[in-house]
């Protein structure tokens, strides 16, 4: 370690970037076609270490270096919360990669057990027009363009909980750009008392009405409106995977990028709030296209939040708490498990084939609950749980029958990093015996099936730090230790690496 002048630490490097990526090469073998992904992403690493280095040495605000930047700006330009027009972007890099780990059989659908990495982009252009506002109601339109490319470990299959939200479980769509999301949101207050709020992609104002509806409705994705969570449902600056983002057993209505037609009613006190969601759901499992007979085939959703320290009188009065009590049932062209085993048994189906056993009738129904508590001014924790029926089949989110989840976050304010984050979460998934018989058998799921399973829960523990390196970049260090990948104890564990580039415009 050196001293610069006194006024920091910054460690001393002897390595170039290229030699520290010699020992940093993952121990399979690799053309140096094939390691430039790899060399690019530890490169990207290491502008950010430096440069998160050099934030650090810099000299205090009260420095009498009057020109210096500001730190704590969190995006790469100022943006107006007065303007009626909202207009930013983000983009969001992910490198992953594992070794090869045990694995004496794999099937169409497993995690690789060789040695693989791959990298995600997403882009996206968020814009909004507030169409009018006053005291009592307000009207945004929103449109968002986005685009996803690259690939996930194993094309994002062998994993109920996968490792990165980013994402597109269908590759073959390629990474043109297309429609995201395109929204009226309607605000009708009820009092002329207003509260702030804070401005984002899907509400522009900076007051709204304590008491008020909120009407959102045309093309979204759900989990931005339920089963929010402040520690753990961002994959851009918080936790990466599938089942500590989201509630894993919620099998909300989305096509395989994520979203949905459809419009959510909320209302909301002082205290709490309470919403509702119809939304069209795929036509197929994991599939692009929406069933838009609403009649026979949509995803219904209910959510109640209440806005209180869960820990009553044994910490602050000031530190916050929330719960969330959610609901869905769905109804779509599904079929069930057992009918797939039995057809299987009895001679009917060459494999276990749910697909060929699905019926318009069907209803798939789950819970969940979503808690979130400050302990101190710096300290966080969650909890998720969820259920659902189970003898349905996994539809439109990932394969996860049964799920809970729990962790916290620490801010870097109690280190003079007001920007920087450091999460630590474990998640247990679980799937009834129709769902396991099925994949014992040989039968696939739209992200699972080894050939084989030796049930066992799938437990994945991940562990993040998230660093402000510059205005809108950061840069984030991410591992995920999983036992039982896709449920069977005959495979893993296996321990996935990662680094996140995110940038804010």
């Amino acid at each position: 370690m050196a001293v610069d002048s006194g006024l920091s630490l910054i460690p001393t490097v002897n390595l170039s970037p290229d030699e520290f990526f010699i020992l940093l090469q993952p121990p399979w073998k690799m053309t140096l076609l094939e390691m430039r992904p790899y060399s690019i992403a530890c490169h990207l690493l290491f502008f950010g270490l430096f440069s998160g280095a050099a934030v650090m040495a810099q000299p205090s605000a009260d420095s009498s270096l009057p020109d210096a930047p500001s730190t704590d700006a969190t995006t790469m330009f100022p943006h107006s919360e007065r303007l009626p027009y909202y207009a930013t972007g983000q983009a969001n890099i992910i490198f992953q990669a594992h070794a090869p780990f045990h694995s004496p059989y794999d099937g169409p659908n497993s995690l690789q057990g060789r040695g693989e990495y791959k990298t995600s982009l997403v882009g996206t252009l968020f814009l909004g027009l507030q169409l009018h506002h006053n005291a009592r109601y307000a009207t945004d339109a929103v449109v968002d363009f986005e685009s996803a490319g690259g690939r996930g470990i194993s094309q994002a299959l062998g994993l109920a909980g996968f490792t990165n939200l980013d994402v597109v479980r269908n590759p073959s769509l390629g990474s043109k750009p297309y429609l995201a999301r395109v929204q009226i949101h309607q605000v009708v207050g009820l009092t002329d008392k207003l509260v702030e709020t804070e401005r984002t992609p899907y509400s522009l104002s900076t007051e709204l009405p304590e008491r008020r509806f909120e009407l959102h409705a045309g093309k979204m994705s759900m989990p931005d409106y339920f089963d929010i969570n402040s520690i753990g449902s961002d994959s851009h600056s918080q936790f990466l995977n599938w089942t500590v983002d989201n509630n894993g057993a919620w099998d909300y209505a989305a096509d395989t990028r994520g979203y949905t037609y459809g419009f959510v009613l909320e209302y909301h006190d002082r205290a709490w709030s309470a919403r509702y969601g119809l939304a069209a759901m795929p036509t197929v499992a994991n599939g692009i296209d929406l069933d838009w007979a609403f009649s026979r085939a949509n995803g219904q959703n209910f959510e109640f939040e209440l806005r209180k320290s869960l820990l009553g009188h044994l910490v602050s009065s000031d530190r916050k708490g929330t719960v969330r009590v959610l609901s869905f049932v769905n109804h779509a062209h599904m079929g069930l498990y057992r009918d797939a085993v039995k057809a299987y048994l009895s001679g009917e189906d060459a494999k276990p084939d749910i697909a060929a056993h699905a019926r318009f009738s069907s209803v798939k129904y789950g819970f969940g609950l979503n808690a979130e508590q400050e302990i101190t001014p710096n300290l966080r924790t969650f909890l998720r749980v969820g259920w659902n029926e189970g003898q349905h089949e996994s539809y439109a989110y990932t394969e996860v029958d049964q799920t809970v989840a729990f962790g916290g976050d620490y801010s870097g304010r109690g280190f003079h990093r007001s920007n920087d984050k450091l999460g630590v979460a474990f998640v247990s998934n679980a799937i009834k015996r129709d769902h396991q018989n099925y994949l014992r058998y040989g039968g696939l799921g739209f992200l699972l099936g080894d050939g084989n399973l030796n049930y066992a829960r799938e437990d994945i523990l991940e562990s993040y730090y998230n660093l402000h390196a510059w205005r809108g970049v950061y840069y984030s260090l991410n591992l995920q230790f999983i036992d039982h990948p896709g449920y069977n104890k005959d495979r893993g564990p296996v321990l996935v690496e990662g680094v996140r580039m995110h940038v804010d415009f």
